[in-house]
């Protein structure tokens, strides 16, 4: 597992450097708030396997928002590109992918988190239960993180998308095609992937119903 970000270029306007670079000198504070997600998802992943010989949690992966993204987005919100500005407005920064096996491993994984003391719920959007209009599916959680410094203590934003396997695949993919050349794609190849969409889902439900199976035989075999 690694922490992935990319280094982009920075714009020509001065004024935006300045402030993208002041902004940056805190990103260690972000890359702190990433490892404690990953190091909490980590451990509820080992007691569950303990437990219940099951790991909810197939991989994760991470990431820092790009520079060039960041100024992209502000100048999106009409906002001053400033250092303070950009804490205050962007919630997606620090980004923690968890990709689970299962359908019900998603729900189990968000709630285990939420239960947490330290960890604060800010927005919750469940793309499961109504997806969006392309057909993708995933759980979005916003949350904040305390991360204790050597003179104060932050409460740091960290976007959490929770999927499943073939979510994640159907996603991927879809990215690529809208983004890589194709967003113009036409009405009929839409159709064509928001059906895919839904055959993932019932491939989804329908593992999910095996799962439970063999489980339960195992069960009652013991």
């Amino acid at each position: 597992m690694q922490i992935n970000s990319t280094e982009v270029p920075f714009s020509e306007d001065l004024d935006i450097n300045g402030s993208l670079k002041e902004f940056l000198l805190q990103q260690q504070i972000y890359r702190a708030a990433i490892k404690e997600i990953k190091t909490k998802l980590e451990i509820l992943d080992e007691e569950f396997q303990a437990r219940y010989d099951h790991n909810p949690i197939h991989h994760m992966e991470y990431r820092l928002k790009a520079p060039q993204s960041i100024a992209e987005k502000m100048q999106k919100k009409g906002l001053e590109i400033t250092a303070e500005n950009i804490r205050k407005n962007l919630t997606d920064i620090a980004g923690v992918r968890v990709i689970c096996n299962y359908l019900n491993d998603i729900n189990r994984i968000a709630n285990l988190l939420l239960r947490q003391d330290d960890i604060t719920l800010v927005r919750k959007n469940d793309y499961i239960t109504g997806p969006k209009k392309n057909g993708y599916r995933s759980l979005h959680l916003i949350v904040l993180v305390p991360i204790f410094l050597a003179e104060r203590t932050e409460s740091v934003p960290v976007e959490i998308q929770i999927r499943t396997i073939a979510m994640d695949f159907w996603a991927s993919l879809e990215h690529q095609l809208k983004y890589k050349g194709h967003s113009d794609m036409s009405e009929g190849l839409r159709e064509r992937l928001k059906y895919c969409a839904e055959s993932i889902t019932r491939l989804d439900e329908e593992m999910q119903m095996i799962y439970e199976e063999i489980t339960a035989d195992d069960c009652e075999q013991q």
